[in-house]
């Protein structure tokens, strides 16, 4: 195939966030690609999943899945290695430079999540796998795995959940997974961020080491950690190599791949890697979601989904736990329709749940959850 046309400009910091499998000496694949490109000027955030079966030109290799591409690059000796042939593939087959890679292989996410002490993950739907009974176990021994449920609501999640959210499939799909991956690090940035873990850089850059593969360093990572210091979970945005952007197809040697839509992915690579939409407005708008049901964690989860829309969004109890169903309290003096009408699009909600009440408030709207919610 003839090389993506380069999407990425000079002012955006691309990072190649990876997952491997590592396990006891086994040769390896990354298991989890996700591409986090930042804006340090606009201090936006773009993370984009990248399915592990897409169907790629790996430079010297040939046409391969993309989970390969690291591999083959350090067990045939390509020039840089397996980061450079990483970069390489992405670079030919979505136009994307890619400036820093960070590897981590399970033994060294378990730590790093224990290390925090756990993160908080707002699991929106019930959420049903296989999972190792425990890690020590023979994972080669389907009778070491049994079902396991989680969610809806905020789960607490220590490093080996986490993991498995991050990355079980088999009960869903890689498309499944590239969502809830994204999901587990926004919890672990919120989590490093309450931990005031990036105001220590210095004193644990040593501590962490060992836990990640990169080529940060301390450095980098200090000339990084001010904006880091900045984000909230409205300044990422998140997207995917869908089903909608693939087709699934069988190789001549009986491999299930996905074949990119090229057109299609340009399109959403182009929006992904271009500044956020948000406008200034947005930004002077505040949104307080309070939970009117008896369902933990579900004001932080529809909060979430304010957040991934771009809206700032906080969490709080209501004055009843038994609301029927959810209203959405415009407090502003604008009473803008247009606007009103995006956020009940956000949440899905009918024109109905909206109430006007204009009044003095450093809250722009107040959303009550009720029975209703989905």
């Amino acid at each position: 195939p003839a090389p993506f046309p380069i999407l990425t400009d000079t002012e955006t910091v691309t990072f190649a966030l990876l997952g491997s499998d590592t396990r006891g000496g086994r040769s390896f694949r990354t298991d989890t690609i996700v591409i986090a490109a930042l804006r340090p000027k606009s201090g936006q955030v773009t993370l984009i999943s990248i399915p592990r079966d897409l169907w790629v030109y790996v430079p010297s290799y040939g046409m391969q899945r993309v989970n390969t591409a690291y591999e083959f690059g350090d067990i045939n000796h390509y020039p840089g290695g397996g980061p450079a042939s990483l970069k390489d593939t992405l670079l030919y087959n979505l136009g994307i430079r890619i400036d820093h890679l960070a590897m981590v292989d399970f033994d060294g996410f378990r730590q790093i999540v224990d290390t925090l002490g756990g993160v908080d993950v707002p699991v929106a739907c019930a959420y049903t796998d296989w999972h190792l009974i425990d890690p020590s176990y023979d994972p080669y021994n389907e009778n070491n795995w049994s079902l396991y449920t989680v969610g809806p609501g905020v789960v607490h999640m220590d490093g080996d959940l986490s993991l498995w959210y991050a990355r079980s499939r088999k009960k869903s799909s890689d498309f499944d997974r590239g969502r809830r991956s994204q999901e587990v690090l926004r919890a672990i940035y919120s989590r490093a961020l309450q931990a005031g873990v990036i105001t220590k850089i210095p004193q644990l850059y040593n501590d962490l080491n060992y836990a990640v593969t990169t080529d940060l360093g301390l450095p980098d990572l200090l000339q990084l950690a001010p904006l880091a210091l900045h984000l909230t979970n409205a300044d990422i945005r998140s997207y995917y190599i869908g089903k909608s952007l693939v087709t699934g197809w069988m190789t001549p040697g009986g491999a299930s791949v996905l074949l990119p839509n090229g057109p299609a992915i340009q399109a959403m690579l182009q929006e992904a890697l271009s500044p956020s939409r948000r406008t200034p407005e947005m930004d002077s708008i505040l949104i307080e979601v309070r939970n009117g049901t008896y369902n933990s964690g579900w004001d932080t989860l529809a909060a979430q989904r304010l957040n991934y829309a771009g809206y700032e969004a906080r969490a709080a109890p209501a004055d009843r736990p038994d609301y029927a169903g959810s209203l959405l309290y415009d407090l502003t003096a604008a009473q803008d329709p247009n606007r009103a009408a995006s956020l009940l699009a956000v949440l899905g909600l009918p024109p109905s749940a909206l109430v006007s009440t204009p009044m003095q408030s450093d809250l722009s709207y107040v959303l009550i959850l009720g029975a209703d919610y989905q």
